[in-house]
Order: C-alpha cells, then sequence, then structure tokens
C-alpha cells in the first residue's frame, strides 16, 4: 500500500493533536475499515477513493468541515463498501440501522442504548 493509501486508514489529528472526532464510538468507523481493509474484504484504495467522494458530496452539498461530517462520510463510505463487497448485504445494513434506531427512541435520557430496547414497527 502507498503511504496516501495507508494515511486513509489513520486517524485524523487536529493542529493541536487531539484526535477529530467528537467521540470515541465515531472513530470506530476507521477501525472497521482497518479490519475489512486487512480481511481483503475491499482495498486500501477503494476506502480512500470512496471517502473521498463522500466528503466532496458532502462539501458540494454545503456541509460544514466538522468532525461530525467527516464522521458521517466515513460512516457513508464503509456502509456502500460493504454493500459494494456483498460483506454485509445492503438490506441487513438498513434493518441494523432501523433497530439502533428504535432502540435509542425506546431508551431513556441518560440511559446506554441497548439494541436489546429495539421495537419492532408494523408501519
Amino acid at each position: 500500500m502507498s503511504p496516501s493509501e495507508t494515511d486513509a486508514l489513520k486517524p485524523l489529528k487536529k493542529m493541536d493533536a487531539e484526535p477529530v472526532f467528537e467521540e470515541l464510538w465515531q472513530a470506530q468507523v476507521l477501525a472497521i475499515a482497518d479490519a475489512m481493509v486487512n480481511a481483503g474484504t475491499f482495498k486500501a484504495a477503494a476506502w480512500s477513493k470512496t471517502l473521498g467522494r463522500e466528503l466532496k458530496a458532502a462539501e458540494a452539498a454545503g456541509a460544514d468541515d466538522t468532525a461530525q461530517t467527516y464522521y458521517k462520510a466515513a460512516l457513508r463510505a464503509l456502509e456502500g463498501l460493504l454493500a459494494q463487497s456483498d460483506a454485509v448485504p445492503f438490506a441487513t445494513l438498513e434493518a441494523r440501522r432501523e433497530a439502533w434506531k428504535q432502540a435509542y427512541l425506546a431508551t431513556p435520557h441518560g440511559s446506554p442504548v441497548d439494541l436489546a430496547n429495539a421495537v419492532s414497527r408494523a408501519d
């Protein structure tokens, strides 16, 4: 891998060496991408290219250059690559996203979100 490809897998740092992500869980998207590259699910170059495309799309849509914007772009890039590789089918990703949303909505304020609290909806 070239240095530019491996750089896309490293946590970003602000000028004062603080991590870019506001929460530790946000950095997990990079850890998962790294694990997928190491497992051969997709190549580092594909991750770098896809992440770059998502960041450009966010910029074109007027998103501010923030940690939240970067996290959302990284998450979209990871989800897209996982769906393309069929390592995790898109329907599975959507079902899990909805389960976490329902668990979040069912969790009292200040309590940890537990996936077991997911409530299925029959819309």
